[in-house]
């Protein structure tokens, strides 16, 4: 199921990172152009008929998880890229591969609820930008020397995204 693991913690699976060289300072996580690379070459692989949202969202690596991992990673870029208004040239077309790159976790959100596992009432853009609000926001609180646990900053922010802060009982 593409679902909230398509868009949440990973399994170990493979997936391209971006391409290598030099450290990016772009979008955490992948940006237009590589997500449109590893989508060409999974299509490849499987054909365009075998291929599902789920083994492109593998292969891409979970979006959340990830995201934290690269914002955690990268704070001081990712701060300065989030602080855009799109004030020049170069601002409005960082904005313009944000708004992108919603679109396209706001299709994974689509899929995950065609596929029964996030709810269908949520509107899926929507969706898209709160949790990367969510992770986003990180980047005005997170201090890594302030650490209080051990457990990875993106484990509890999956477990909090997708599994809530309420108890289940019974």
């Amino acid at each position: 199921m593409p679902s909230v693991q398509a868009i949440r913690a990973g399994d170990g699976a493979s997936h391209a990172g971006p391409p290598a060289g030099p450290p990016r300072r772009g979008r955490p996580g992948h940006d237009l152009a590589s997500v449109l690379a590893v989508a060409a070459a999974v299509f490849n692989e499987r054909g365009y008929d075998g291929t599902s949202m789920r083994d492109l969202a593998q292969r891409l690596g979970y979006l959340v998880r990830g995201s934290v991992e690269v914002l955690e990673a990268e704070l001081p870029y990712v701060t300065l890229l989030l602080r855009v208004r799109g004030n020049t040239r170069v601002e409005r077309a960082a904005l313009n591969q944000r708004r992108a790159f919603d679109q396209f976790v706001a299709g994974l959100v689509r899929e995950a609820q065609r596929e029964g596992d996030i709810r269908p009432d949520c509107d899926a853009l929507l969706t898209a930008r709160l949790l990367f609000g969510l992770v986003n926001s990180i980047a005005e609180w997170y201090r890594p020397t302030r650490r209080a646990t051990s457990r990875p900053l993106a484990d509890l922010v999956c477990a909090m995204a997708f599994d809530g802060l309420r108890v289940r009982r019974g």
